[in-house]
């Protein structure tokens, strides 16, 4: 079996809600539940947090968990991440975004396997069908299309594919609100969960590499990998997960704990 890490890039100055990996959820960090979800992924070897900002590196090295300081000049995670694995005696390198609280442990262990088994993907992403309609027509939810084979052709925040025929059945002012109920039996649309594996040396080529026209548009940088020609495989998931990117966010997570435990 090819070697695994799992890495978690945190960083304290986020634009919307700073300090959010310190966050308290149910007690506990953000960046805590992370970790500890990860950690029982049964397929990785190490699992470490890689930040820019010693309050996090404390506050995760106190819990118990394992922590590296990198540069601040990262413009991503995936950078941060690259930084983070170069030393590392790996084949596989899996990126888990530091303000997902309710990553399963099997995702992560989905992701080596999948690139394990197939020697064509260089990264490996996941998806899960869109039975609501409102994250469909949401820029805030990317959306993948994926060929035959499962490798993904396009990510976007629009709707993509776009069905000429279902959704021409609706008014603008249906897509604006969500209202829109396309037939699931026929419309297949899919939600990118930001999580990524990738074999190392491809993780680390990516680093190295300008962002294209693309990625500047849509503001994603999985973009910059599919211009350049990197295979992304993509398996469905029945996960689904919610990142923490505003102080709502944190609310709405702190209610989902107390109704589902």
């Amino acid at each position: 079996m090819q070697r695994a890490v799992a890495i978690i890039p945190a960083r304290y100055n986020s634009t919307r809600f700073p300090g959010k990996p310190l966050a308290l959820l149910r007690r506990k960090p953000v960046i805590q539940h992370v970790f500890e979800k990860v950690k029982n992924a049964r397929l990785v070897d190490t699992v470490l947090v890689a930040t820019d900002d010693e309050r996090i590196y404390n506050t995760v090295t106190e819990f118990g968990g394992k922590a590296v300081m990198t540069s601040d000049a990262h413009s991503t995670g995936t950078d941060r991440v690259a930084e983070a694995a170069k030393d590392i005696d790996c084949d596989i390198v899996v990126n888990i975004q530091g303000d997902e609280p309710f990553i399963k442990p099997e995702m992560v262990d989905d992701l080596v396997n999948m690139l394990a088994d197939d020697k064509r993907a260089l990264m490996g992403t996941l998806a899960k069908r869109i039975t609501d309609s409102k994250e469909i027509f949401s820029p805030d939810v990317v959306k993948v299309v994926m060929d035959n084979e499962g490798f993904a052709m396009y990510f976007s925040r629009a709707p993509i594919p776009w069905h000429r025929d279902e959704f021409s059945k609706f008014q603008d002012s249906d897509f604006k609100a969500g209202n829109g109920q396309p037939a699931t039996g026929i419309i297949e649309v899919y939600k990118h969960i930001g999580i990524y594996g990738y074999r190392k040396d491809t993780l680390l080529s990516l680093s190295t590499m300008e962002e294209n026209a693309l990625e500047k548009l849509e503001k994603l940088e999985q973009l910059r990998a599919l211009g350049s020609g990197i295979k992304i495989k993509v398996k469905e998931t029945d996960y689904d997960t919610f990142g923490i990117d505003t102080v709502e966010d944190l609310r709405n997570a702190e209610e989902y704990l107390i109704r589902n435990g």
